[in-house]
């Protein structure tokens, strides 16, 4: 499994070890990544992802699941999480039909 975060695009970055004498040597800087189990307010269900730490600051601030993924630019998020977006986009959609009230 690549060590990418399915919401932001997170990913491994490279970069040097640096001693006193200044020698350098290659390094990896991996994401904080965590398995999280997301919960979709307009779906009614949950998704289980493989999100980093900062993702899940930034779902929580943009107010949910939901609005994070309308929000968010589409060339970062996963297959998965486009899938979820979609399914999302199409609810609400139909809600948004089906409400005689909305005039």
């Amino acid at each position: 499994m690549a060590r990418v975060c399915e919401l932001t695009g997170k990913r491994v970055m490279t970069g040097n070890n640096v001693s006193h004498a200044h020698n350098k040597t290659k390094r990896r800087f991996l994401p904080n990544l965590k398995m999280a189990t997301l919960m979709s307010d307009s779906l009614g269900r949950s998704f289980r992802l493989r999100v980093s730490a900062a993702a899940l600051r930034s779902v929580d601030h943009r107010g949910g699941l939901d609005d994070f993924l309308l929000k968010s630019d589409r060339r970062v998020l996963s297959s998965r999480a486009l899938r979820i977006r979609k399914d999302i986009i199409r609810h609400r959609g139909d809600s948004a039909d089906a409400d005689p009230g909305s005039d």
